[in-house]
């Protein structure tokens, strides 16, 4: 009885720590965004943004070419980090893309209630 009970204990342990591990891929829609200072002010979705200081031009761009964490921000307002290939490179390959809509697909996960997608693909929608 108690190796049974021990041997599913050490089951669920296994499982319990492999479960981030099967993160599902999903392709989600939503508008790219500056994930820090959209947490200070949710107006600033655009590229321009209301900053403590004044309004500062282009504040979208030039946080996402310094490496701050960009989103994609859903319909129903969910807020995704990008991570992964598209995130590279201090988002590189994101920072023409700031406040535009696009699709992006990826391993969707959650870690302590923070959505992340680790983007592989992203396809434009509008601007």
């Amino acid at each position: 009885m108690r190796a049974c009970c021990a041997g599913l204990i050490a089951a669920a342990f296994v499982v319990g720590l492999a479960s981030p591990a099967f993160a599902a891929t999903q392709t989600l829609t939503g508008q790219l965004i500056d994930e820090s200072c959209y947490k200070m002010d949710k107006s600033n979705t655009g590229v321009d943004h209301k900053m403590p200081k004044g309004d500062t031009k282009d504040c979208a761009v030039s946080c996402g070419k310094a490496g701050r964490p960009i989103a994609l921000l859903t319909a129903d307002v969910k807020i995704y980090t990008v991570t992964g290939e598209l995130a590279a490179d201090k988002n590189a390959k994101l920072v023409a893309h700031m406040s535009h809509k696009v699709e992006l697909t990826g391993e969707v996960t959650d870690k302590d209630g923070a959505m992340m997608i680790a983007a592989t693909n992203l396809k434009m929608i509008s601007r």
